[in-house]
């Protein structure tokens, strides 16, 4: 009996990442984290110095804050539930976002570096003009939800 060529296939040898090597890819990933902390860390630490005597830009800036929340709440229910009375979400939204249009308006014209800007306008003014504004927005709303 004659012997049989044996045929070997040609298998790629593939590298067995060893532990340096995954732990570089991990510790790059940590590094973007901690970049990423140490950058809003930076922000809010320059944020609080720069309203450190102003609190009025502090509780403007909070209900800023509250509005996005309250805007993401109305948008993650209509998802999640539904929208069934169409114009009482529509109208919600839409009072949520312009109240925070209005709101940033408020802001800049309470700035001091702004004084330029809005030479006429003192804080009384804008905060009446806000307020104003604010009603009219509510009234729109209130008509159109029904």
């Amino acid at each position: 009996m004659a012997k049989k060529d044996v045929k070997t296939k040609n298998t790629p040898v593939v590298k067995k990442q060893t532990p340096q090597q995954t732990s570089d890819k991990t510790s790059s990933g940590v590094s973007v984290v901690q970049e990423l902390g140490n950058s809003v860390r930076i922000s809010f630490n320059s944020y609080l110095a720069e309203t450190k005597n102003n609190q009025k830009l502090r509780l403007i800036d909070t209900f800023l804050i509250f509005l996005v929340g309250l805007g993401v709440l109305q948008f993650v229910f209509c998802v999640l539930v539904g929208n069934f009375p169409f114009n009482a979400f529509l109208g919600g939204f839409i009072s949520t976002v312009a109240q925070f249009v209005l709101t940033v308006s408020l802001r800049l014209q309470s700035l001091d570096a702004n004084k330029t800007v809005f030479k006429g306008i003192t804080p009384e003014r804008a905060f009446g003009d806000y307020i104003f504004a604010s009603l009219a927005l509510h009234f729109v709303v209130l008509h159109f939800i029904n």
